[in-house]
């Protein structure tokens, strides 16, 4: 458990995004990365307390997303429509990637 955690209780939205612009701050220009990165900062190397943020976290990434913070990007391209996309996915700062997927 980290400092972001307190027992018994999910990280609020602001502590995932806080997790998500840290994580994505320190890696070089247009790298990206994996949101589970982002939960294991959050709730430690447990895969059973990591996994129940993973939900939590795309909601916030789909949000920071559609506010221009980020971008999701699927097999290395912007998704076109952060509401509908699906599937495996990872989180750039924008102008990070290749154009939108349709």
């Amino acid at each position: 458990m980290t400092s972001f955690q307190t027992p018994g209780q999910a990280p609020n939205a602001e502590r995932l995004r806080s997790a998500i612009i840290t994580l994505l701050s320190q890696r070089q220009p247009g790298k990206s990365i994996c949101p589970s990165e982002a939960a294991r900062s959050l709730a430690g190397p447990d895969e059973k307390n990591w996994r129940l943020l993973m939900k939590p976290i795309r909601q916030v990434a789909v949000e920071m997303a559609t506010a221009g913070q980020i971008q999701i990007l699927r097999k290395g391209k912007r998704v076109a429509d952060p509401d509908s996309f699906r599937g495996v996915y990872r989180l750039a700062l924008p102008d990070a990637c290749k154009p939108a997927n349709r």
